[in-house]
């Protein structure tokens, strides 16, 4: 039996298995084929750009392009601030950078807003 079955398409259920040549959830009961459930391309792939289209990875240096607010902070993120070190995330509403700014600590960036320096 294969123990890494996916989850529901539907729900998101991690109890799927398998009734003959379907996947089944029993949480929302909604049937699936296995060959349905294969994606297209892979989304763990997903390319992330700067501000001007450059590809980012982990561990790059960014520069900031224009000045951020920051809430709690009187001065905020200047614009040509440097930061080391970023990591790559899933983010919400489109804060995909994850990183530490000196001067602020931790705290997660828009990609749309840095270039790779």
């Amino acid at each position: 039996m294969n123990e890494n079955l996916p989850p529901c398409p539907e729900c998101s259920g991690a109890y799927t298995y398998e009734m003959g040549a379907l996947l089944v959830c029993p949480e929302c009961g909604h049937e699936w084929s296995p060959a349905a459930a294969e994606p297209a391309g892979d989304p763990g792939d997903k390319v992330i750009r700067d501000a001007v289209g450059n590809v980012l990875a982990d561990g790059d240096t960014v520069t900031v392009v224009k000045t951020l607010k920051v809430k709690g902070s009187p001065t905020g993120i200047k614009a040509g601030t440097k930061v080391r070190g970023i990591r790559l995330v899933d983010g919400v509403d489109g804060h995909d950078i994850d990183c530490k700014v000196d001067g602020f600590g931790a705290m997660q960036l828009k990609s749309s807003v840095v270039k790779k320096a």
